[in-house]
């Protein structure tokens, strides 16, 4: 690991972007649960992953608070 990013939202600790050893892509790696479908996935930038990232935790939190 050369480099890491802590991803929160809202105050959330979510999970870590890892840059890989290429340094050309970001791995996550997921520590919610609402988030693990994520886990390992790579994306190009940091941005990018954030996005998704965010996404797939407000997605959950609408469908737990729809319930």
């Amino acid at each position: 690991m050369l480099n890491s990013k802590v991803i929160h939202v809202n105050g959330v600790f979510l999970g870590t972007a890892i840059m890989n050893s290429s340094m050309s892509t970001l791995r996550f790696y997921a520590t919610h649960e609402s988030v693990r479908a994520l886990h390992n996935a790579c994306m190009p930038d940091l941005l990018a992953l954030y996005c998704q990232v965010r996404r797939l935790f407000n997605n959950s939190r609408l469908t737990l608070q729809g319930a």
